[in-house]
């Protein structure tokens, strides 16, 4: 439906329902309407103008976080590929550990960071912390020349999804460690891109509100990375029930 037939239903109906409120303060009696014919009225008047607020702020939002994933191209081509990774990250209030160094750089509360991460140009990451951060598919994009990237935590970050979790096998030469766990985006289908990471020596994916039968996503897992130590804690699921459960359907869908 088109923009002018949806402002056009919604102002007919905030004109009824202010219709309706105003018959209901007009009563022929002297004493004044109860509080909840008050309240109709103050909500009737006030309900598209909070709608439209929320509506606005959920657009502001959502552009904030694509500027925050926004391509360092001007860093890249100043600095190098390592240290506008170094600054992507800080930037989004992660943090990262250089290969062969043991001093992690990572950002506070308020994103203030140590700027001594400009002293190692030409150092790859080896070791990345984005948990509970925006980061998304699109920031992903400062990441990808991370050739020595070897461990790398996403836990609890909303942004993460299976489209994100597609663009890891980028990573599958060095990845040896992946926390996606309290990702609430991520599906099966996401999990299965997992596959291309041959490497991947522990992988946590636990608390996915996202996944089914989380008992047979385990063992497919298992299946599909055997040299991977698997974390899946949180959820409160039955082997044995899953298990029976597909057995069914597989015999339903023979029938």
């Amino acid at each position: 439906m088109s923009a002018p037939f949806v402002s056009l239903r919604r102002c007919c109906q905030r004109s009824a329902l202010l219709n309706i409120s105003r018959r209901l303060w007009s009563s022929d009696s002297a004493s004044p309407p109860p509080l909840h014919t008050r309240v109709l009225l103050y909500l009737t008047q006030r309900f598209y103008d909070v709608e439209m607020f929320l509506s606005w702020t959920s657009r502001l939002r959502r552009k904030g976080i694509q500027k925050k994933n926004a391509y360092y191209g001007f860093t890249q081509k100043y600095y190098g590929t390592d240290i506008a990774a170094a600054y992507y990250i800080l930037s989004l209030k992660g943090g990262f550990r250089y290969v062969g160094q043991s001093e992690w750089f990572s950002a506070d509360k308020r994103g203030t960071f140590n700027w001594g991460f400009l002293d190692h140009r030409e150092t790859p990451l080896e070791e990345v912390n984005m948990s509970y951060t925006v980061i998304n598919y699109r920031g992903l994009e400062n990441l990808v020349d991370q050739k020595s990237l070897r461990s790398l935590s996403l836990r609890g970050c909303p942004q993460v999804d299976d489209w994100f979790l597609s663009r890891l096998h980028l990573f599958q030469d060095s990845l040896q460690e992946l926390d996606i766990s309290h990702c609430p985006h991520i599906t099966i289908g996401g999990l299965a891109a997992l596959s291309n990471l041959r490497g991947l020596r522990r992988l946590d994916v636990s608390s996915l509100p996202g996944i089914s039968s989380p008992g047979l996503v385990i063992i497919l897992l298992e299946e599909m990375l055997p040299q991977c130590k698997i974390t899946a804690t949180g959820y409160n699921h039955n082997l044995r029930q899953e298990e029976g459960e597909m057995k069914e359907e597989h015999m339903q869908a023979q029938r």
